[in-house]
């Protein structure tokens, strides 16, 4: 059974069929799946469809892509959204250099980043983070935090961060990103990292592994992706999904 700890199922790709879609998904092989926001509104819609659907859980917070007319009183908004009782993480947040490109932009990203670290150790919940070309600061502001607990996202780190992320008790989540023809660095860590350690997500509706990479992704692709986590570490598919099932039922306290 799938455990998809990642999938933004409010986005409008899924306008179409979203209803019918996450209908399916239980007789389709998922068990679980994790909708994280990336603004309050989004995070809002998260929490909505965890309400409809018994396996699918949200996470709330504002990703760096998504700090146009920020205010401080938005992390009280974000703050009241984890009270629910289906929220199980403060996430979508992070560092984005690839989009935020201007030094003023930059700084702002990194200080509601870490407000929104010191929040997820305020209440306990863990933390989903997004790195995207910021390696450095994104771990240096995570080392500053030694309560906070969570998961890099679609990591694209090196080898020597992800060792140091690990020693501090934090997971590695990918996507269909092992899977891909030009990958190389997240293969490697998947090859070296501990299965207990281990997460897998769609980032839906992108990050389609191969074959289907640049088409629409849901969370039935996971197979795909584990497929290619088994070959690297020289285990059998359903181990992988027995583990990363178990792994993100630890993670995000799931019974």
């Amino acid at each position: 059974m799938i455990f998809d700890t990642h999938a933004h199922y409010y986005d409008t790709a899924f306008d179409p069929d979203r209803d019918a879609l996450l209908s399916a998904l239980p007789r389709r092989g998922v068990a679980l799946v994790v909708c994280p926001g990336c603004d309050l509104e989004s995070s809002q819609e998260s929490v909505a469809l965890a309400e409809r659907y018994d396996y699918l859980y949200a996470a709330a917070g504002i990703h760096p892509e998504n700090l146009e007319g920020f205010a401080p009183e938005q992390l009280d908004r974000v703050k009241a959204l984890c009270g629910h009782e289906k929220v199980r993480a403060v996430g979508e947040i992070g560092l984005d250099y690839y989009w935020v490109k201007t030094p003023e932009g930059r700084a702002l990203s990194r200080r509601v980043f870490d407000a929104q670290l010191s929040l997820s150790e305020e209440l306990n919940l863990p933390a989903i983070v997004h790195d995207r070309d910021a390696h450095r600061d994104c771990l240096d502001i995570v080392l500053s935090h030694p309560k906070a607990r969570g998961v890099f996202h679609c990591y694209a780190g090196s080898l020597e961060d992800a060792r140091v992320l690990l020693d501090r008790g934090w997971l590695l989540s990918f996507t269909g990103n092992i899977t891909f023809h030009n990958a190389r660095r997240a293969p490697e860590v998947v090859r070296w990292m501990p299965l207990d350690r281990l997460m897998l997500e769609t980032d839906a509706p992108y990050m389609a592994p191969e074959p289907y990479r640049g088409q629409r992704c849901d969370s039935t692709l996971i197979a795909f992706t584990a497929a290619k986590a088994a070959q690297l570490k020289g285990l059998e598919v359903e181990e992988v999904l027995a583990a990363t099932l178990e792994n993100g039922k630890r993670f995000f306290a799931i019974d």
